[in-house]
């Protein structure tokens, strides 16, 4: 049994990512309403929408609201294209506020009252930042928030790190201001082709990963 786990950990990892797909997007259903309600009566229009809309992604991104709603909520004010690129551009903004809040603030806490544990993290962290920013990005499980934060209190390089969370967001992004958008028009194509992309960025995801922890194995890692 275990060996068969082991050669099918990678379909099994996707599956179970798929499903996890799923009840995000049952979850995000009995949302969309009230979503849709406050955007067409608050969003202002043009392009005040979009800096008003991209501002306030940054601030609520800083307050642990999932980027999967507001993503959405882009694709429905702004359609697909544009919706995807406001809410990266905030997500990655509302990243770099918690992350730059982290390192200037608890930083210095952090390493004091945690010293050997930060030490063996920052081992771990500074290996790759790009790529390493880029693959937790890429899966809907982790915390956004707690991820920038961690990220921040660490001596993980910042620019890297940014532009990996950056690229990272965008599959998920575009996905979800896709499913958004389609709550105007053609919503069977376009979530069934978000379906299609949400795989894909789940195979990239899996690609990296293996290629990250091959390239450093836990028993490397504690060697540094």
């Amino acid at each position: 049994m275990p060996r068969f786990f082991r050669a099918w950990r990678g379909v099994i990892a996707l599956a179970v990512l798929l499903i996890g797909a799923g009840l995000a997007l049952r979850w995000l259903a009995p949302q969309a309403e009230t979503v849709t309600r406050w955007i067409d009566v608050y969003m202002p229009s043009g392009y005040m929408g979009g800096f008003f809309y991209v501002c306030s992604v940054a601030v609520l991104i800083c307050l642990a609201v999932p980027r999967q709603l507001l993503s959405f909520a882009g694709g429905y004010a702004f359609g697909p294209l544009c919706g995807a690129v406001f809410a990266t551009l905030g997500v990655t903004l509302g990243c770099v506020l918690a992350f730059g809040m982290a390192r200037y603030c608890g930083r210095s806490f952090v390493e004091r009252r945690y010293g050997d544990k930060a030490a063996a993290f920052n081992r771990y962290a500074v290996q790759r930042p790009f790529i390493l920013a880029i693959l937790i990005r890429l899966f809907p499980s982790g915390n956004n928030l707690v991820f920038s934060l961690l990220a921040g209190v660490s001596r993980i390089p910042a620019w890297p790190f940014f532009l990996g969370s950056c690229l990272g967001y965008i599959p998920q992004n575009l996905l979800f201001a896709m499913i958004g958008s389609g709550m105007r028009v053609d919503k069977g194509w376009r979530i069934g082709l978000s379906a299609l992309l949400f795989a894909a960025s789940c195979a990239l995801g899996w690609w990296l990963y293996k290629r990250y922890a091959a390239a450093y194995p836990m028993g490397a890692r504690n060697e540094h």
